[in-house]
C-alpha cells in the first residue's frame, strides 16, 4: 500500500467517524420537540434557527426528488455494466475489480439507508403527505454524495476523449452541488441532516477511492 493510500484510509476512516459521533451527538445532545407533532429533534437551537432562516420551498424539494432520478439511473448503468461484463467474461470475478467494488458500495450505502430507516434519529421538519418521515441522515444528499462522485471516478477512468470527459465531470460536480444546496434550503430537512448525509457520503467516497486503487495494473 503506497503511502497516499494509507492517507485516503485515514481520511476516509476520520470522516466515517466524525459521522458516528455527528449522529450521537444529534440523538442526544440539546433536543427539543419543535418538529411536527411535537417530534424531539436533536441540537435543536441550530436546527431551528436555520430552519426558520431558510423557510420551507417544497418546489424545490419536488425537484431535488424528480432530478434524483439521473443517479439512479447511473446506479443502473453500472449495474448493467457489470452483468454485461460478467456475462461476456463468463466469470464474476473476471468482472472489473472497481465495478465490483462499486456494487459493494451502493450495497453498503443502502444497507446504511435501511437501517436509518428503522433507527430513526429524527423527523423532517415538515408533514410530507401529511406523513412524519425519518430525516436523518438525508437520503437524497447519500444519493447524490456517494453516486455521483464514484460516477465521476468511473468517468475519468473509462472516458478517453478529454474534451468529453471534462464535460461530464463538470456537469456531475455542478449538479452534485446544486441539487444538495437546494435540498438544504429547500426547508424538508433539518441542516444536521445534510450535514450528517455529506460526512457519511465524504468518508465513503474516499474509502472507494481508497479500495480502487490497490487495484493491480
Amino acid at each position: 500500500m503506497t503511502k497516499k493510500n494509507k492517507i485516503i484510509f485515514i481520511l476516509s476512516s476520520a470522516f466515517l467517524a466524525a459521522f458516528i459521533l455527528w449522529t450521537v451527538l444529534v440523538s442526544s445532545v440539546d433536543l427539543q420537540p419543535i418538529g411536527p407533532e411535537e417530534s424531539e429533534v436533536g441540537l435543536g437551537t441550530l436546527n431551528g434557527a436555520f430552519h426558520k432562516l431558510t423557510g420551507v420551498h417544497f418546489w424545490m424539494y419536488d425537484l431535488t426528488d424528480l432530478l434524483s432520478l439521473i443517479p439512479l439511473g447511473v446506479i443502473a448503468f453500472f449495474g448493467i455494466l457489470g452483468l454485461v461484463q460478467w456475462i461476456k467474461r463468463k466469470s464474476f470475478l473476471k468482472v472489473d475489480f472497481n465495478i465490483l467494488a462499486l456494487g459493494g458500495f451502493y450495497i453498503a450505502v443502502m444497507a446504511v439507508f435501511a437501517f436509518f430507516e428503522v433507527a430513526v434519529i429524527n423527523y423532517r421538519p415538515v408533514l410530507i403527505e401529511g406523513v412524519l418521515e425519518a430525516s436523518y441522515p438525508s437520503s437524497t444528499t447519500m444519493l447524490m454524495m456517494c453516486v455521483m462522485p464514484t460516477a465521476m471516478m468511473q468517468a475519468y477512468r473509462r472516458i478517453e476523449k478529454k474534451t468529453f470527459r471534462v464535460s461530464v465531470l463538470t456537469f456531475s460536480a455542478l449538479f452534485t452541488a446544486i441539487m444538495v444546496l437546494f435540498r438544504l434550503i429547500s426547508g424538508v430537512h433539518w441542516l444536521t441532516d445534510i450535514i450528517g448525509g455529506a460526512l457519511f457520503s465524504t468518508g465513503m467516497v474516499l474509502l472507494y477511492h481508497a479500495v480502487c486503487s490497490l487495484e493491480k495494473k
